[in-house]
């Protein structure tokens, strides 16, 4: 989901509400505690220079009961932030507490938002030697003479 979704979706909303891929909604009093650009340089396991950049809500909760989120609020968060995140319409990542930071995707299903789990991946496998089909548990390492690992 892009921020510019988000906006839209917040202005036609009473309440808004996170879900976390086991359908459990988080607390009412959840706190948006940063709003950012993130952006990631790296380089994969074949050798290829990548950068991404998204822009990422951190979720927090604190013993504020009584706090609540208005859409209209997020709103102005949102629009208070333009200024780091520029008018790149970017993907969003949501960072929430759980045993440790959770990273998540995120949708919308006509009423809450969805945090949809993330996956690590190989973005390289051809130099790894990874069979298309192979998944990690069927494949334990990189060929020795493949230069990944």
């Amino acid at each position: 989901m892009k921020i510019s979704e988000v906006k839209e979706v917040l202005a036609k909303l009473d309440a808004v509400n996170f879900k976390l891929p086991d359908g459990t909604i988080l607390p009412s009093h959840f706190h948006v505690t940063e709003v950012g650009k993130v952006t990631k340089h790296f380089i994969d396991c074949g050798g290829t220079e990548r950068k991404e950049t998204v822009a990422n809500f951190q979720l927090w909760e604190a013993g504020d009961y009584d706090h609540r989120l208005a859409p209209k609020k997020f709103l102005h968060i949102l629009d208070v932030c333009q200024k780091v995140l520029g008018e790149e319409d970017y993907e969003i990542e949501v960072e929430y507490q759980q045993s440790t930071i959770g990273k998540f995707g995120l949708s919308f299903d006509g009423k809450d938002f969805i945090l949809i789990n993330k996956q690590t991946a190989c973005l390289a496998q051809e130099s790894c030697g990874i069979p298309e089909a192979s998944t990690q548990s069927e494949s334990s390492s990189c060929s020795s003479s493949s230069g990944c690992c």
